[in-house]
């Protein structure tokens, strides 16, 4: 069959497929499952129809609770039902989940899979909450890339109809979920010829009808409990054969090779990994890598998790294999091992199988980043005679000492001739949705594979934003930051000022841009010593560009997103020029027609202007020498607080949070900190801040009361204050019955100020 490509997240993947399979959509939006959720909403405002011939219907709930009473209920009434969530929200939805299994009620469920809070909250993703279901009955599949959703997803619907057992399909949350790759589509009509028709008719057969009326959700006492819940055992034994025939009618469509465990690697291999989700795609990288250098390595990767079929487990092992590391992406505290390990110890053990040494690790909590690095150590602990039972990947853990060592220096794995790039933005300024059009328009109009993938501060708005792009003639199969670019831009001056590690980013010979008002003088003075010796010395190509003022003139206001995109595709040479322009053109025209053609004016004019607003610098040879005038300012004083912002703060404050080993956290092991450590956080990420104008001034103070980040202060001060205030305060007479005698002023703090 022929598919057609587009570029698309894994959530959109995922909602694409189960919008065919769905007649009603329960749903109550949370990150990073929101997106899913809104696709199926659209589709169906625009009369999209499902492979039933009808449009979905959806339904929007209060809660994660309603959401999935809404999917029990509309199951028991005989329409197939779907819902989307996440973290928290699926937990909430447990008590429903094991009602709706028990039910044999075929739903799915689709997760992209994210932290639950613990000692702190964690927007981000891994396996805990989807690892916190494993006893409601609902069977769980993965994927680790969009591909993949895309192939899968399908799957689990079929099989949740045929099988009658309702399914978890899941996979990395904001990793897969927002990752942006060029995907082959399905085509309905396949999904349809695909679909058990005669198992949909028994199901709605089988529903609550007044016309032939039946009982259900009645109470039972011991006496017969125990054996009617073992009833369900036959569906649970037939189920694996049932997912496993559909990936095979994938397969033969697709001319994949989908199977409940997938092995990769050295038919011979005698170390392999066994894991599932998105880490898959890195081991795989390294895999390659190390096998095209003489080694014998492999990894397992684990689709079909619940139910756990132990034969087909041992079965895609290696016979040659001598050692296995499970790696986990939760942590279960208090247990033998984490929930994939304890499997895979006892899949060995029913199935006789000896000889084998297992070990377990943990990766990737809360979106922490596993790159090659981490595969490397996880197959060179292997090689020992007696590697650690238990480990962990990608932090340093000075108080329980289980955290690999790793190189930094490892070498690069991805596919030959990728092109990898780097943008750093402010939450809300455009440079997120700049990067998916600007990488949607590789991906589609272009030969080229293309990823991107954006992260992004749990301040949202107003936070550090960092886009992750790649493109290249070879599969992408990198999961990771981009830790070495070809290019890289900066589109804040303050990270500049703040000394982020932003340029150690570029690779030698590669292209640094910088969106400043600074001319290079000014520029010279902002760059700290390390900044300017990187640069001299790597052949940095550095430019700057003042996106700033130009978009003011253009009548952008701040938006500087499309002026930076269009240099980049200016700079980057991805396409030529003129058809860049036009694709940045269409692209500018759907994100803003419907604000009306004088945005869409004012952007086409960004986009051309854009083209040729850089500056190439000169970079001065005495920067290879330069060393920094005057010492880092280290914070005095032995208090509590001050220890936590020297400690914690500040690193996570200049993007090295990464660094940080466990033993900073032991003072604070329950998420308990000080108060009034906001004081020491001064973010200085607006380029344009207010000012007073004290002359029309009626000190009403309406506008300290609407800026939401107090900024704006105003004063009352006596006359022994007023005399202490710096020469530069304006002061006018205080207004007021009791203000007599007092001097008023609005203080500015631009350090506070978003800029907004």
């Amino acid at each position: 069959m022929t598919r057609e490509f587009k570029s698309m997240d894994g959530n959109n993947a995922a909602a694409y497929v189960s919008y065919a399979f769905t007649e009603v959509a329960g749903i109550y939006p949370i990150t990073p499952s929101s997106p899913m959720a809104d696709f199926v909403d659209q589709w169906s405002a625009q009369g999209r129809k499902n492979i039933f011939g009808t449009k979905v219907k959806v339904c929007e709930m209060q809660s994660e609770g309603g959401a999935a009473g809404t999917m029990h209920g509309s199951l028991a009434a005989g329409a197939l039902t779907t819902s989307y969530t996440a973290s928290q929200g699926l937990l909430l939805m447990i008590p429903n989940m094991y009602k709706m299994a028990g039910e044999l009620l075929p739903g799915v469920l689709h997760v992209s899979a994210r932290t639950v809070a613990t000692q702190a909250l964690n927007i981000f993703g891994d396996h805990s909450d989807v690892m916190a279901c494993r006893q409601t009955g609902f069977a769980m599949l993965a994927e680790g890339n969009v591909q993949e959703v895309m192939d899968l997803s399908a799957v689990a619907h079929l099989s949740a109809i045929k099988g009658r057992v309702p399914f978890i399909n899941f996979f990395d949350g904001f990793r897969t979920s927002h990752e942006v790759q060029k995907v082959a589509v399905w085509d309905y009509a396949d999904l349809a010829e695909m679909c058990d028709m005669d198992a949909v008719r028994e199901f709605r057969a089988h529903a609550l009808n007044p016309e032939h009326p039946s009982m259900r959700g009645s109470h039972e006492n011991g006496d017969i409990f125990f054996q009617h819940r073992e009833a369900c055992n036959s569906y649970y034994d037939a189920l694996p054969a049932v997912v496993e025939d559909y990936m095979h009618q994938v397969n033969a469509k697709l001319g994949t090779n989908y199977e409940l465990f997938n092995y990769y690697g050295a038919e011979d291999a005698d170390r392999v990994i066994v894991a599932m989700g998105s880490f898959c795609d890195v081991a795989e990288e390294v895999i390659d890598y190390l096998n095209a250098r003489g080694e014998k390595v492999g990894l397992v990767k684990v689709r079909l998790y619940r139910p756990f079929v132990t034969d087909k487990f041992v079965a895609a092992l290696p016979k040659t294999v001598k050692k296995i590391a499970v790696l986990d992406r939760t942590k279960e505290p208090g247990a033998v091992g984490e929930p994939l390990y304890m499997d895979v110890i006892n899949a060995l053990a029913i199935e006789g199988v000896s000889g084998i040494k297992v070990v377990g690790g943990r990766y990737g909590l809360g979106s922490k980043d596993t790159p090659p690095a981490s595969v490397f150590a996880v197959f060179t602990e292997l090689e020992k005679e007696e590697p650690r039972r238990e480990f962990t990947l990608g932090i340093v853990d000075d108080v329980t000492g289980l955290s690999l060592p790793e190189d930094p220096n490892c070498p690069n794995t991805a596919a030959p001739g990728t092109i990898e790039c780097k943008f750093w933005g402010l939450g809300g300024d455009g440079t997120v949705g700049a990067n998916k059009n600007s990488i949607k328009i590789i991906g589609d109009h272009t030969d080229k594979y293309v990823q991107a993938y954006f992260q992004y501060d749990s301040k949202k708005t107003g936070g550090v934003t960092i886009s992750h792009l790649r493109f290249g003639d070879s599969p992408i199969r990198s999961p990771y930051y981009v830790n070495k670019a070809d290019f890289v831009a900066c589109h804040n001056p303050s990270y500049i000022t703040k000394d982020f590690p932003i340029v150690k980013d570029v690779k030698p010979g590669g292209t640094f841009m910088i969106n400043c008002q600074w001319t290079p003088e000014e520029l010279e003075h902002h760059l700290s010593a390390s900044a300017k010796r990187y640069i001299a010395q790597n052949d940095i190509k550095l430019y700057t560009i003042n996106a700033i003022d130009l978009a003011i003139e253009i009548g952008m206001g701040k938006r500087t997103n499309t002026i930076l995109q269009s240099a980049f595709f200016s700079l980057a040479g991805v396409l030529p020029q003129e058809e860049a322009i036009r694709y940045m053109k269409d692209a500018a025209t759907k994100s803003y027609m419907k604000k009306g053609q004088d945005v869409v004016d004012t952007n086409h004019r960004a986009i051309d202007a854009g083209a040729t607003a850089y500056v190439k610098i000169d970079v001065p040879a005495a920067w290879a020498d330069a060393v920094d005038e005057t010492e880092p300012v280290e914070l005095a004083g032995k208090s509590k607080l001050v220890k936590m912002v020297s400690s914690i703060m500040e690193p996570v404050g200049r993007m090295d949070g990464d660094s940080l080993p466990v033993s900073v956290f032991t003072d604070h092991v329950d998420g308990q900190f000080e108060l009034g450590a906001s004081a020491y956080e001064k973010r200085g990420i607006a380029v344009t801040v207010p000012t007073w104008d004290a002359s029309t001034c009626i000190q009403c103070n309406q506008c300290a009361f609407v800026c939401p980040h107090a900024t704006i202060r105003p004063f009352a001060l006596t006359e022994e204050e007023a005399a202490a205030a710096p020469e530069t305060t304006t002061l006018i007479p205080a207004k007021g019955k009791t203000a007599a005698g007092l001097q008023y002023t609005l203080a500015i703090s631009p350090l506070d100020c978003m800029g907004c």
